[in-house]
């Protein structure tokens, strides 16, 4: 019988750990992993937002061999097997679902929502079987701004949170108004304290939207980072230094890389 692509893989990843295999794969571990794991992810997450098939493929391909890695190690050491943890995701999948796999009924989005946060919060319990507190499983290496919307999030799903959209508007613009306040009183600490607050009433405003603050984020470094490299490109074109014009100039050459890209999806 024909071995599928997981398989193959699996072959692959047993022939370069083997004896005689790759040097650097041999002395590999999951902990050292960790970091080419998180870096091949935000790849693939870049190829999805950049809507490239072609790489979107590749770098799904990059993560899951990885995940492969760590699995087949975890075997070797007699921990438990990649069916293992397929399976307890699939047992997870069906208990956080009632009303899908079983007869349960919710009324709302926000219910079900409220229901998956409680039975989440049953699979995780302390030493006398009691469960955890609701951020407990709340990984520590999330980017900040992602961590704000999960506790957001979280923080709603039990009803604490603003009633009204209009609310979290205007706590946005009290936290500007005390971020002003830092900013003229020249004290650094209360800078990073206020504009802290400020960021995290931002991602809470754009959760309530439907938008995720890191994500919105990224779009607007991608667009700053296309328009940058347009104006160098047309500067090129001109035959000028572009490090040696002045902010108008600079300004110009934004503006018309701003309306190239405006009357492109027009």
């Amino acid at each position: 019988m024909e071995k599928t692509a997981l398989e193959e893989l699996q072959l692959i990843i047993d022939k370069l750990t083997a004896p005689d295999g790759c040097p650097w794969d041999k002395e590999q571990t999951p902990e050292s992993l960790t970091e080419y794991i998180i870096e091949e992810s935000h790849e693939l997450v870049s190829a999805i937002r950049s809507g490239d098939v072609a790489e979107i493929c590749e770098e799904l391909g990059d993560v899951a061999f990885l995940l492969l890695f760590v699995a087949r190690m975890y075997e070797k050491q007699g921990k438990f097997t990649l069916n293992d943890a397929l399976n307890n995701n699939r047992a997870k999948m069906i208990r956080r679902h009632p009303h899908v796999f079983s007869n349960t009924v919710f009324d709302s989005l926000d219910e079900q929502l409220k229901a998956w946060e409680k039975i989440k919060r049953a699979e995780h319990t302390d030493e006398e079987g009691k469960p955890k507190g609701m951020f407990d499983t709340l990984p520590e290496s999330l980017p900040p701004l992602s961590k704000a919307y999960r506790i957001n999030s979280k923080a709603a799903r039990v009803g604490f949170t603003w009633q009204e959209d209009e609310e979290v508007e205007q706590q946005v613009e009290a936290e500007w108004l005390e971020w002003l306040d830092a900013s003229a009183s020249g004290d650094q600490d209360a800078q990073k304290h206020e504009l802290g607050d400020l960021l995290f009433s931002i991602a809470e405003l754009g959760r309530r939207k439907g938008i995720k603050a890191n994500e919105a984020l990224d779009y607007a470094n991608r667009r700053f980072l296309k328009r940058f490299a347009r104006m160098e490109e047309i500067a090129r074109e001109k035959n000028l230094d572009f490090s040696a014009l002045t902010l108008d100039e600079k300004d110009e050459l934004w503006n018309t890389a701003k309306a190239e890209e405006t009357a492109a999806k027009a």
